[in-house]
């Protein structure tokens, strides 16, 4: 056996480890920074910030108090406030006690400081989440820029063996006799191409310096891969990003209409495909997967799928994005990833889709490593879908959970005293419980499905 043979597949694995544990890094560092600075501004003495669990790497202690800290095995990390019994915030009775007589000391604890301050310091973890999310969607949003209206040609992709005729600056009107929707009409533009012919070259009618001509080039949408799927086929596959599919089993390809078609055909046989890239033909094999697919409605259907994305022969010149209008879009990526999120999970509790599309942290770790691949945007989005369904999922009514942790503050509220400790301390024990079993559960779904 050649040893050096494994070399590649172990940097790959090296990677997806590198990229997972960035990624994690620095979700968990956001929320428990959120959990830390609102707790201290809420007059409730931070002892310990950890980032990661274990045995301690580094540590230094600030001039609060605070110490702060880097643990070895970095999946996840904790605040410990003044009063706490571990980095799950159950209570410290002795340390409670001790201080019980003195109301400025009890009032630096976690659980001697008034609701609202705890609730607050609670909250702040999964809220920090959220705004580091739509933070970086609105990045996003400002670096990308607005299509210009009308459409205007940016430049070209390259399609193997086609000469264009369309030129940077012209103006696209209608393509194939169809005219061009507006922009921001998502039912009018896939009205538009499900009309487009499908033969390989259309004609399209543009204004060029002031006039309106006809000119005839490719097709609108090539069977061109302009985005890849984290832990897809496509991704196994070695499928890239600027890849042109040229043949499925065998037969020619020349619209990405033809590939769905095909694929959606075969019910995940497996599919011989050329490829062409930076000029070289590039052959791989794959099966398509059974995928469910959320819907506007919020209900899911089911696909067979290879895992890419296709794209226009076109790149559109853009215009500067308006910061309104940025947030706007960052704060409803957010919006999208929270429903589809819970909408996905009400259908898995139904079995109206397989618990196949939970993942766990070997499906996390991969998905991590295929979009850092794909360059830096698509990491840098990728951190921020993972963010807002880690601040969603930490809302969850689960004891140990910052959402337990609410509800025994709403319980709190509305009785006027605090729920029972002994009481508390089994909950959360089966809190821990339930994490752990659905931790197990994703992890299986990681090798098994």
């Amino acid at each position: 056996m050649d040893l050096l043979s494994f070399i590649p597949q172990l940097g790959g694995f090296f990677y997806t480890i590198i990229t997972f544990v960035i990624a994690l890094s620095v979700i968990v560092a956001v929320h428990e920074y959120g959990h830390y600075i609102v707790g201290r501004w809420s007059g409730i003495h931070a002892e310990v910030f950890s980032l990661g669990f274990g045995p301690v790497l580094w540590s230094g202690r600030d001039k609060r108090g605070t110490k702060w800290q880097i643990a070895a095995l970095p999946f996840g990390g904790y605040v410990k406030f003044l009063g706490d019994a571990d980095a799950a915030s159950g209570k410290d009775s002795e340390a409670i006690d001790a201080v019980a007589a003195d109301p400025v000391a009890l009032r630096r604890t976690m659980h001697g400081a008034p609701l609202w301050a705890r609730a607050a310091t609670v909250v702040a973890g999964p809220v920090f989440n959220f705004v580091m999310s739509i933070v970086i969607f609105t990045a996003l949003a400002l670096a990308v820029g607005t299509v210009r209206d009308p459409l205007t040609v940016e430049s070209l992709v390259p399609v193997p063996g086609v000469e264009n005729t369309l030129r940077p600056g012209d103006e696209l009107l209608a393509v194939a006799g169809v005219p061009i929707p507006d922009r921001d009409d998502a039912a009018g533009w896939k009205a538009f191409t499900d009309q487009l012919p499908v033969r390989p070259e259309l004609d399209y009618l543009v204004r060029r310096d002031g006039a309106e001509q006809v000119v005839t080039d490719t097709y609108f949408s090539p069977a061109y891969v302009s985005s890849v799927m984290p832990g897809s086929a496509a991704a196994d596959a070695g499928i890239q990003n600027g890849d042109f599919i040229t043949a499925l089993n065998g037969e020619p390809v020349f619209a990405f209409r033809q590939l769905v078609k095909m694929v959606a055909e075969t019910e995940g046989q497996p599919l011989d495909l050329v490829l062409m890239r930076a000029g070289q033909p590039v052959e791989v094999t794959l099966s398509p997967r059974h995928v469910d697919m959320p819907q506007a409605d919020g209900g899911f259907t089911s696909r067979w799928l290879i895992g890419i994305t296709g794209g226009s022969l076109i790149d559109y010149a853009t215009e500067r994005t308006g910061f309104g209008a940025a947030l706007a879009a960052g704060t409803g990526q957010v919006w999208a990833v929270v429903s589809s999120s819970v909408s996905g999970l009400s259908h898995m509790i139904t079995g109206a889709i397989s618990t196949c599309n939970l993942s766990g942290p070997i499906g996390i770790a991969k998905a991590s490593g295929d979009t850092a691949s794909q360059g830096a945007v698509s990491f840098i989005r990728f951190i921020a879908v993972l963010s807002t369904a880690v601040g969603l999922l930490n809302l969850f009514p689960i004891p140990a959970l910052d959402g337990g942790h609410l509800v025994f503050y709403a319980y709190e509220a509305v009785v006027g005293r605090p729920p029972n400790d002994r009481a508390v301390q089994i909950l959360m024990s089966i809190g821990i419980a339930m994490i752990l079993s659905l931790m197990v559960f994703a992890l299986g779904n990681d090798i098994f499905c």
